[in-house]
């Protein structure tokens, strides 16, 4: 869970005073389960991904716990981290809490701020949950940690818009879309969409 320890910027990532918590879907990945990639070539989560971040995330009631190993492969500086590639970890972790709706959401905005270095060789850890839901509008926020109880390294907030399944049939490659369909068609059920 995201401690209220920080100190968190009035944005457009932040949810208004009148948003609601929402309730977590009653078909939702169980709570200590790990969710499963949502596309096996996503760069975040995806295990075909050949250079991605392959990251793993839990889920619990309205949150998640992420971690990602840094690697040689996601240097900036030599030695450290690439910014970059931080704020995707954090956007993959932000992103994932969504699954616990059932509905999918696309970043609208992400903010990422750098609190201290993030050496190749760590492993960071990052708790995301839902802040609030206003409309089709879901705020999140995160914190990641080096090592599960270090010091924190990063903190982000994000929007996030639900959007339904032609914004992916509409945007996305189409020879992309389509395998991505015939993998996660479920026989005599159609076509799923969450994990």
């Amino acid at each position: 869970m995201v401690s209220d320890d920080i100190s968190w910027p009035v944005s457009p990532t932040v949810p208004p005073p009148h948003a609601i918590v929402p309730l977590r879907h009653p078909q939702a990945v169980a709570v200590g389960e790990e969710l499963p990639s949502h596309y096996d070539r996503c760069y975040g989560c995806g295990a075909k991904h050949p250079a991605g971040l392959h990251m793993r995330v839990t889920a619990s009631e309205l949150s998640v716990h992420a971690v990602f190993e840094v690697t040689g492969l996601h240097q900036g500086a030599p030695g450290l981290a690439h910014g970059g590639l931080l704020s995707t970890a954090l956007d993959e972790a932000l992103g994932a809490v969504n699954w616990l709706l059932m509905v999918p959401a696309v970043t609208a905005r992400l903010e990422t701020d750098f609190r201290r270095p993030v050496p190749v060789g760590s492993v960071l850890h990052i708790d995301a949950q839902i802040a609030g839901q206003e409309g089709r509008k879901v705020y999140a926020r995160a914190i990641g940690r080096l090592g599960q109880d270090g010091p924190i390294a990063v903190t982000a907030s994000a929007l996030f818009l639900q959007v339904g399944l032609e914004h992916f049939l509409d945007n996305g490659r189409p020879e992309d879309v389509a395998t991505a369909a015939a993998e996660r068609t479920v026989p005599g059920h159609g076509l799923e969409v969450n994990p």
